[in-house]
């Protein structure tokens, strides 16, 4: 059985290295370089495993899982200048992947024994999150939306046949969605960055191949890779997989796109 419980600190810091020079910092961060800091109000989600106990039909106490991520997390970061007044990223970079991989260290060997800590997930914003599992590779998954509209419809099926399968989402002017599209990336986070990969670079390719291309599109009519095919959210998600895998400055892990609240595709190249 896996729980997972979720805690929120708020938190600055900064991508700004002390021993290196103005220089250095704006050549090693880009964009993201500054010597003040700016905040987040984090998410962390902390995953646990282990077996319900059939005297009280919890896997653990909830409270003893607060009780250590109050002390050894939130007490410590929340209102806290992480680069300044935590003492595990002094001279080191805080971001987001090397933020989760510590929380994921100081966890371990303080949760209670019953349990096996399966996962930290560190949310910098609802855009943006990070997952540390086992080992230094973590996976890192950004957040897009776009609107597009799109028939359900099979060329080679009757009029009938194809509003028999797939009712109104036939409709001959198309339909349309806001949809929301997850984008998660892996590899090991750089010794002096703290980064897998660099973040402008992973939005430019997803705006080039995706956002840019299908916004405010209909699918079937404007999109060259969806004529003549029935572009259903799944055959969307495994194009949007084709598009990206490959192009992007860190391996391509997973692609999610929510079609509605109710309807969400997950691809990770299994048909590749």
């Amino acid at each position: 059985m896996k729980l997972t419980r979720q805690v929120a600190f708020s938190s600055g810091h900064r991508y700004w290295l002390p021993h290196l020079s103005e220089a250095g910092n704006r050549a090693l961060f880009g964009a993201w370089a500054s010597p003040y800091n700016h905040g987040h109000n984090y998410v962390l989600e902390v995953t646990v495993s282990g077996r319900v106990d059939d005297r009280h039909g919890m896997v653990v106490n909830i409270k003893d899982i607060d009780d250590v991520l109050k002390d050894r997390v939130v007490s410590r970061y929340d209102q806290k200048s992480l680069n300044d007044e935590v003492d595990e990223f002094k001279g080191r970079s805080t971001s987001t992947e090397f933020i989760a991989l510590t929380i994921r260290d100081i966890l371990k060997p303080v949760l209670p024994n019953e349990v096996r800590l399966e996962n930290v997930r560190v949310y910098e914003n609802p855009l943006l999150f990070v997952d540390a599992g086992e080992g230094e590779e973590v996976r890192l998954t950004r957040v897009y939306e776009f609107a597009a509209s799109h028939r359900l419809d099979v060329p080679s099926l009757s009029l009938d046949e194809n509003v028999g399968l797939f009712g109104k989402c036939n409709n001959a002017a198309g339909h349309g969605h806001n949809y929301i599209l997850e984008v998660t990336v892996s590899g090991t986070p750089d010794a002096t960055t703290g980064m897998i990969a660099d973040l402008g670079t992973i939005d430019k390719v997803v705006e080039d191949e995706v956002v840019g291309r299908y916004d405010h599109k209909h699918l079937n009519e404007d999109i060259p890779e969806f004529k003549g095919v029935n572009p259903t959210t799944e055959v969307v998600t495994r194009m949007i997989w084709r598009r990206l895998n490959g192009k992007l400055p860190a391996m391509l892990q997973n692609v999610l796109v929510r079609e509605t609240a109710r309807n969400i595709f997950e691809y990770s190249g299994e048909d590749e």
